[in-house]
């Protein structure tokens, strides 16, 4: 068996799973699961009849690379929403992918030499340690296990309050960078929904081109955000202000789970330098991993729809503007900047707290410490929890109102 499975560590939900099976909750209040960030919003039933029409394309073997009229809605909604030249993503630039999930994780894969990167002298830099990848401290837990089944050390960058939920670029030794190989990315961020602008975006760029390094953006909660005038930017906005036409070292990473509330259909993008992807092309014809035509052709409406993307964002609003007044007078919470996660500091062991909630109030949430990593610096994430405002308006209000009283009565 690969070596590399045995260094993979348990999956938050296994982690919550174990803490809470010793405990009976009560009976007399329905449970509320505000652990997983799978959005329950109703699917865009435009989609679901395209679905329904195309069935017949599930009899027919797609194309790894996908349609050129996918790729070329995927281009379109780029440009379109972070204001990117007109025609400056081109069909080489896009991939289609079953998920970010699943493309984030085998994107290491093909990026990772495991014999480290010459140094700029030349010599084998591999004698130095293994390759790393870096990565926000909390983080999804994908990035790791793309990282240690890519033979590569992962480099934890902690986010914390105090610098605004961003990893301290300066913090890292030039010595460190120079052994990177990828750097991931979450803007907005999971779980604290911070949003990196567009002058942090450009110091990645240019710190990536001194190292050499490649870049991977997922911004799968770049639709999901609380002003109007304001929307979170793109690596690729970032690359192309610093002059990078062909948003060279940049990847991101786009899905329909969270802007769509499509989490079932499994369909996302990769998009970017074109040099990177012809490889990463070429990875994935091997790996088996095409979307089927019949999903091609539902993503390429719902990319092409933006009416139904502003509706979603608008509910988790009206949750933002309803739940946070009911927990704000108890803990320290307030409303991200992107995304739809609330991420309270509730001052005190967070597993302990989850575990205590569910057997009193029958509502589940997300311990904090299990999404990150102590990387000599303790825990960045313990003493929070992270509640996605996924389940229906009624619902979070219910579950708001539980959690107060709750650390109320604590």
């Amino acid at each position: 068996m690969n070596p590399d499975l045995s260094r993979l560590l348990p999956y938050p939900f296994e982690r919550l799973a174990a803490l809470k099976a010793a405990v009976t909750p009560p009976s007399g209040l329905a449970h509320i699961d505000l652990s997983i960030g799978e959005p329950k919003h109703p699917p865009p039933p435009f989609v679901l009849e395209v679905l329904q029409r195309e069935r017949a394309g599930f009899g027919s073997y797609p194309t790894t690379a996908g349609t050129a009229e996918l790729r070329a809605a995927c281009g379109r909604w780029l440009e379109r929403r972070f204001g990117l030249t007109k025609d400056s993503v081109r069909e080489s630039m896009v991939l289609p992918v079953n998920g970010t999930r699943e493309a984030l994780f085998a994107f290491a894969q093909a990026v990772v030499d495991r014999g480290g990167k010459p140094s700029k002298a030349g010599a084998d830099q591999g004698t130095a340690g293994a390759p790393i990848v870096a990565m926000p401290n909390p983080f999804y837990q994908i990035y790791e296990g793309a990282a240690f089944l890519a033979g590569a050390e992962p480099l934890y960058l902690d986010t914390r309050a105090e610098d605004g939920f961003l990893p301290d670029l300066d913090a890292v030794p030039p010595a460190t960078w120079d052994r990177c190989q990828l750097l991931y990315l979450c803007s907005p961020g999971n779980p604290a929904g911070a949003v990196m602008d567009l002058a942090f975006l450009r110091r990645v760029i240019a710190l990536a081109e001194r190292h050499d390094f490649i870049i991977a953006a997922d911004e799968c909660y770049a639709d999901i955000y609380p002003d109007d005038t304001r929307p979170p930017p793109s690596l690729l906005s970032a690359a192309q202000a610093a002059g990078h036409d062909t948003f060279q070292r940049c990847v991101v990473f786009h899905s329909l789970s969270k802007r769509s509330s499509l989490p079932g259909l499994r369909s996302g993008f990769v998009a970017g330098d074109p040099q990177v992807l012809e490889r990463f092309l070429r990875y994935r014809t091997y790996h088996g991993c095409s979307m089927p035509a019949p999903i091609q052709r539902a993503s390429l409406a719902a990319w092409d729809d933006d009416a139904h993307a502003a509706a979603n964002r608008a509910l988790y609003r009206e949750k933002f503007a309803k739940v946070l007044p009911i927990l704000a007078p108890h803990t320290q919470v307030g409303a991200p900047d992107g995304g739809f996660y609330l991420w309270p500091d509730i001052g005190r062991d967070d597993a302990a707290f989850v575990r205590d909630l569910y057997a009193a109030k029958h509502v589940t949430v997300l311990p904090g410490s299990y999404l990150a990593r102590d990387g000599g610096a303790g825990n960045p994430a313990a003493g929070r929890v992270r509640i996605p405002l996924v389940a229906p308006v009624e619902q979070c209000i219910e579950a708001a109102h539980r959690i107060a009283d709750f650390l109320q009565g604590r």
